[in-house]
């Protein structure tokens, strides 16, 4: 760990605290002058941190800047072995880590990015992934024993805990619109795509990634005039530490599903986020868009659906309109 990223530990556990370069140096065991380099690149990359003559260095209190450091202090001691990496800019989070998978990185490696210039979402659609304003990431996973069928398990885990994560730190109250998109009054703020690589001997997972595209807040200039009506913001305005804060939340609750606890959990939590249940919705086909009304949410999180004509349907997998 460099001194820059000691101090940035240290600071982030105690925001709104002074301390002095030699009580840094003599912490660190560094010099002084090292003390004040890593504190001036932390302030070139954004920190808000204060200098006062006899009183030292302060981190504000309202600081909201994504970091390791940042999500380290909120994550609860029982998680699995994580690894965190934050990236000014990626082209996206998810072609990056299939990268580190294929190089053979370990299951809990995380890239997170404040940007994506090439954020993508389901069926090829491209992801808006601005600056500064929303928190874009990816989780490698190598799941034991996985079906490529089981891999939307994956999928509907990580709905259920953004959901939670979100209630847990503001306001709102998120739902889900099946299978993977997350809502608030209304409009889309986050969403998740599983992708895999298969075994060629086993037909099992290799390793899966799972990433997220969270709208934390609105971009500074706007969304773009086609997502105007469409997309939304988990916070109008910034909070401190918000963006840590989701982060940890959601791998504070992610991970206890994935590692530990059983399936029944998280699914009955993905019902009662769900945003679908007993709305009338178009199933989309390319053989054909049907009308339906959904019924219900079975244990695997498939969708439950009674088209117009009184046929009954069950489906694992594809995308439906919700008329809200």
């Amino acid at each position: 760990m460099t001194t820059k990223e000691k101090i940035l530990e240290l600071f982030e556990s105690n925001k709104g605290v002074y301390f002095s370069g030699e009580v840094l140096a003599q912490t660190l065991c560094v010099s002084r002058a090292a003390v004040w380099k890593a504190v001036d690149r932390l302030r070139s990359e954004g920190y808000c941190i204060s200098a006062v003559t006899n009183r030292g260095y302060c981190l504000s209190e309202h600081t909201d800047i994504l970091s390791p450091q940042g999500i380290q202090k909120y994550l609860k001691e029982s998680l699995p072995p994580l690894e965190l990496a934050v990236l000014p800019s990626v082209d996206s989070t998810n072609s990056f880590l299939r990268e580190k998978a294929n190089a053979g990185a370990q299951e809990g490696l995380i890239i997170l990015s404040n940007q994506q210039s090439a954020g993508r979402g389901r069926r090829g659609r491209s992801f808006f992934s601005p600056g500064e304003t929303g928190v874009y990431f990816s989780i490698l996973l190598r799941p034991t024993h996985y079906s490529p069928q089981e891999s939307v398990q994956i999928t509907t885990m990580a709905a259920a805990a953004m959901c939670e994560a979100i209630e847990e730190v503001s306001e709102e109250m998120p739902r889900i619109k099946w299978v993977n998109d997350i809502f608030i009054n209304g409009k889309k703020i986050c969403g998740i795509l599983t992708e895999a690589s298969v075994g060629l001997e086993t037909g099992l997972l290799d390793y899966a990634i799972l990433g997220v595209g969270l709208n934390v807040y609105p971009p500074q200039e706007g969304f773009p005039a086609e997502l105007k009506n469409i997309a939304g913001t988990v916070f109008e305005a910034p909070r401190k530490d918000m963006k840590n804060r989701l982060v940890a939340a959601f791998l504070n609750h992610f991970m206890d599903y994935y590692s530990t606890a059983p399936k029944s959990a998280y699914v009955e939590q993905y019902r009662r986020y769900s945003l679908v249940l007993g709305q009338s919705v178009t199933v989309v086909r390319d053989s054909g868009n049907r009308e339906a009304v959904v019924c219900g949410i079975d244990d695997e999180c498939h969708l439950l659906v009674r088209y117009s004509d009184g046929e009954q349907d069950c489906l694992s997998c594809g995308e439906i309109q919700i008329h809200l």
